[in-house]
């Protein structure tokens, strides 16, 4: 570290030397954004609809207000308007129930971003269970201000899903739609002008597009700069607000160096070095020689900082620190190195660690890997959609043996350690019983059939092998015919099939692992 602190600049003697690097000196180093403006802090937004839930067979009533009867048919009309409906027969089926939602949008949100969305009967509603059955495409507005004429922010269509494992009970009224939000608008940053000045507006929309790329920031106003966040950081929001205020009104040669002496000190050898962390990186490149000499630092966190400042400016010397925290299964900070390379680290770097990742020992590192392949759509996340329903997923490259199902977010089953496949025999119901797994010793197929969920009468049998891949697609698929008159599926909605599987893992009929995701947090914001 002494060493450390010689390059740096860091052993000057006496104490007032080492008080100009402190990080309110701003005589020292210039003026940043945020002395001058306050970034109008984000938070997420709640929302609200209503909706009609169809395919329910029966449990369904025709109970609807007046003015929420004429708000339903004049948006069903305006997404069918080829098509001769009678709205008004629709909502009073007992197939359909009109719902209430409620969402919670992120607090910085991107067009199409994807969140979950509770559904629950209006009250009054003579319906017994929304469970299984299909929310048509609504659309949510801000809390409060349903019935005003307000934009929407969002939409959302989708199955219902109800929670009904790892659970005692699970009330048939209420559920979700998982990941079936779609928000509407791309977030956009305000920053307030502590005094208006039109000058000083201008000043700050100049200095962040010549930061962070032409056409960032906009001066709507002289007392409000709006900024957009550029696509390299959609993953890194949080951060990019972060240096918007830290980053520096007056750029010259001299001030630039006093500014990475400065904060590069405080990086080093302060408890703030998150905010030394953020101001160095909004500085930019100029700070990357000071950086690699604290890729040296005795301080693992210090280490840590540096290279992950070092990834966000685009400089991957400082990839193999992080790679090296990521894989330590000792290291305090390993998430967060790994967290660093999947959001700045080139693709294929990322990826690479991401699948060795994969056989790790932790089961959360194992799950973290898997979602973030998942999301940049690498080759060894196998992925094809069941029955207009949800996601089978198939990982191959680990060494675990498990079944993970998702309970917020898109739905999805993910077989890890595939292909995985049943004992020969078993013996599994569901637990209303309306569906049934049998293989006998020594039978080489598994046998399902499914209660009919309309009339009297039984769906199947179907016959697969004993691949759970196949048998997720036996119970999921849409129970539809082929041209020889094979049954293709037994249209088992998302949470029955999970239930299955949780089933078929408790009574030894498959011996892998059973995780299960948390379930949606649609907690609305608390205001202070």
């Amino acid at each position: 570290m002494v060493a450390v602190l010689a390059v740096l600049g860091g052993c000057q003697k006496g104490e007032k030397k080492a008080g100009k690097a402190d990080l309110s000196a701003e005589a020292e180093v210039g003026p940043t954004v945020g002395s001058v403006a306050e970034l109008v802090r984000p938070t997420p937004a709640a929302v609200e609809g209503y909706g009609l839930v169809g395919g329910l067979s029966g449990t369904g009533s025709a109970y609807c207000p007046p003015q929420l009867r004429a708000y339903l048919k004049q948006y069903i009309l305006s997404q069918l308007p080829t098509e001769r409906v009678n709205l008004d027969e629709l909502i009073n089926s007992k197939d359909t129930a009109v719902v209430a939602l409620e969402g919670v949008l992120p607090a910085t949100p991107s067009l199409d971003e994807h969140f979950d969305v509770r559904v629950s009967l209006i009250p009054g509603s003579e319906a017994t269970s929304i469970r299984g059955g299909w929310l048509y495409k609504a659309e949510l507005v801000s809390k409060g201000t349903f019935g005003v004429d307000t934009p929407p922010l969002a939409t959302v269509e989708g199955a219902v899903f109800s929670n009904t494992i790892m659970t005692a009970e699970s009330d048939p009224r209420t559920g979700y739609i998982l990941g079936g939000g779609r928000v509407l608008y791309e977030y956009a940053a305000i920053l307030q002008l502590r005094k208006p000045d039109y000058q000083m507006a201008s000043a700050i929309r100049n200095r962040l597009s010549e930061r962070y790329g032409a056409n960032v920031a906009r001066a709507v106003s002289a007392k409000n700069v709006e900024v957009r966040i550029p696509p390299e950081y959609r993953f890194r929001k949080a951060r990019f607000l972060a240096m918007v205020s830290a980053t520096h009104l007056e750029v010259s040669d001299d001030l630039v160096r006093a500014r990475v002496n400065a904060y590069a000190h405080q990086l080093a050898v302060t408890p703030d070095k998150e905010k030394a962390e953020i101001a160095l990186e909004a500085v930019g490149r100029e700070c990357l020689a000071k950086l690699v000499v604290l890729l040296k630092a005795s301080d693992t966190e210090v280490r840590l900082r540096a290279a992950r400042c070092m990834l966000g400016l685009g400089d991957d010397r400082g990839l193999g620190t992080l790679r090296d925290m990521a894989l330590d299964a000792q290291s305090p900070y390993r998430r967060e190195a790994f967290d660093a390379v999947m959001v700045s680290a080139k693709r294929n770097d990322a990826a690479g660690l991401a699948r060795r990742l994969l056989r790790d020992d932790d089961a959360r590192m194992v799950l973290t890997a898997y979602e973030y392949l998942r999301q940049i759509d690498d080759p060894s996340v196998l992925r094809e959609f069941i029955g207009r329903s949800f996601y089978l997923e198939q990982i191959v490259q680990t060494n675990r043996r498990a079944i993970f199902v998702s309970r917020s977010g898109d739905p999805r089953v993910v077989l890890f350690g595939a292909p995985l496949e049943c004992n020969n025999n078993l013996f599994v119901e569901s637990p209303d019983q309306t569906i049934v797994i049998d293989a006998r010793p020594g039978q080489e197929y598994v046998s399902l059939t499914r209660k009919h969920p309309t009339r009297t009468g039984i769906l199947g049998p179907i016959r697969t092998d004993r691949a759970v891949s196949n048998l997720v697609r036996a119970l999921g698929n849409e129970a539809t015919t082929t041209s020889q008159g094979q049954l293709r599926g037994l249209g088992v909605p998302y949470g029955e099939v999970i239930t299955v599987l949780e089933q078929l893992i408790a009574k030894g009929g498959l011996n892998v692992e059973f995780w299960a995701g948390p379930l949606p947090k649609i907690a609305l914001p608390v205001k202070k």
